[in-house]
């Protein structure tokens, strides 16, 4: 698996690199937030982004919230200067509010994504989207009303695809059911917080985006940067910062984590935050993960998370450190509950390990030549 070997992002015919740029922190350098200052200056943001280009990397993440559309703005001069629009895969958000005082600007609704997207079109110089997501659900907006809006932004040519980041899982599954229904444009994609620090996702969205086609990109999948190697063995970064308070992250489940990537990574011969990337990337039912970076050495050890493959018998360590108790109803559904209740004893076939069924997906590079090279 390498960045340019391209992967199809849900059901769909668009195809996307497994690790997807971030550029939340473009042209955000010196900004103050949650663990101190953070972001890069533009210089180093164009540097970043021509070298996963030139790496292979075609699949490009930003929102119209991030630096306030800052970001959207630099990626649409690098991509012009570059005459890289056909090439990459841009992908964008909107939902949170850039005015203020003015209620119509922020939520799910019609009204705002109508202004969002025109005003995301003019800073990113282009006249259309490949991936236009709801960045966060709002409580309140219908979902027929988004459903409905987004298939109008496509038949308008301004989009040409969408998905929903950070939703309830009955919502996405109605967001899908409904458009299906109606014959309108349906979500190719889930954009949802995964890493082996964060793996709540698996109970539902996981077998939700397998069954209904909607690829599933992790964003932070080096959770804030833990499982980056800053914190092996009590070390210091960003998340040490008073101001930060280890953002919660600091719990005895997660410094078992975290002793556990090191000890893989040990044997590996690989950084942690390679281990932690590629572990997430080769995921079931997982598109791509979303990377950030402030520098080009971290970027280049963040590309070659795709060049190696994990032991079975390491990834089941990770595996067992990071595991999560299943929820109600899913704790009835393990295999001893039902071979008691349900089969009685009798042999009724093999149950699939958890709840991540693999969806088998051909790879893009032997697609042309009707050969399907089954890739999880």
């Amino acid at each position: 698996m390498t960045l340019d070997s391209y992967y199809l992002l849900g059901r769909s015919g668009l195809r996307v690199s497994r690790l997807a740029l971030g550029t939340m922190t473009f042209g955000n350098a010196g900004i103050r937030g949650i663990g101190g200052s953070w972001g890069t200056d533009e210089n180093n943001a164009r540097a970043i982004f021509h070298h996963y280009i030139d790496k292979g990397g075609n699949f490009i993440d930003t929102a119209n919230s991030y630096g306030a559309g800052l970001s959207e703005s630099l990626i649409g001069q690098y991509i012009e200067d570059a005459g890289l629009r056909d090439h990459v895969v841009l992908t964008t958000k909107y939902s949170n509010n850039l005015q203020p005082g003015n209620p119509n600007s922020g939520g799910n609704g019609r009204k705002n994504m109508m202004q969002a997207v025109d005003a995301s079109l003019k800073r990113l110089k282009t006249d259309y989207i490949d991936l236009y997501m709801l960045h966060t659900w709002d409580g309140m907006t219908p979902v027929e009303e988004v459903v409905r809006t987004f298939d109008d932004l496509i038949r308008a040519g301004k989009i040409r695809y969408y998905g929903l980041s950070d939703v309830p899982a009955w919502y996405a599954a109605r967001a899908m059911t409904w458009a299906e229904a109606h014959a309108l444009a349906q979500p190719i994609n889930l954009q949802l917080p995964y890493s082996l620090v964060e793996r709540n996702i698996e109970q539902e969205f996981v077998p939700l985006g397998q069954t209904l086609g909607m690829g599933i990109t992790a964003w932070s999948p080096l959770a804030m940067g833990l499982l980056s190697g800053k914190y092996r063995s009590g070390g210091q970064g960003r998340l040490n910062n008073d101001d930060a308070n280890g953002l919660g992250l600091f719990t005895e489940r997660n410094m078992r984590i975290v002793a556990a990537l090191a000890d893989v990574s040990d044997t590996m011969g690989k950084s942690m935050a390679q281990v932690a990337l590629n572990w997430v990337a080769t995921q079931p039912g997982i598109a791509a993960a979303i990377i950030g970076a402030s520098k080009i050495t971290q970027l280049d050890d963040n590309l070659s998370a795709l060049d190696f493959t994990i032991p079975p018998e390491l990834r089941a360590l990770l595996d067992d450190a990071s595991a999560v108790q299943p929820a109600y109803p899913y704790s009835l559904f393990s295999p001893e509950y039902q071979a008691g209740i349900l089969n009685t004893g009798v042999s009724v076939g093999d149950k699939p390990t958890g709840y991540c069924r693999t969806k088998f997906v051909p790879k893009i590079e032997n697609y042309a030549f009707g050969k399907a090279d089954e890739t999880s």
